[in-house]
């Protein structure tokens, strides 16, 4: 694992400590880390919400798009 050095005003540096203990995190490193997934996962479900809003309309999930799907898995014999 790589090492990165941050500097934090004294108030952050209380605040993060504060949530190491609050929150059972074993080090702030722990408490970072945990930070900047949350950061990835909101980055990647943005651009997915924004390809999906960029992308043509799918068929319409009505009544009889979901008694096709039914049918064609019968017919696979997976049921």
């Amino acid at each position: 694992m790589t090492t990165m050095n941050i500097s934090l005003p004294e108030t952050l540096k209380s605040f993060v400590d504060e949530q190491v203990v609050e929150r059972g995190y074993g080090t702030s490193s722990e408490y970072v880390r945990e930070l900047i997934r949350k950061d990835q996962d909101r980055q990647n479900l943005r651009a997915l919400l924004l390809a999906g809003a960029k992308s043509r309309p799918g068929k319409v999930a009505d009544a009889n798009y979901f008694d096709a799907l039914r049918s064609r898995v019968q017919k696979s014999g997976s049921v």
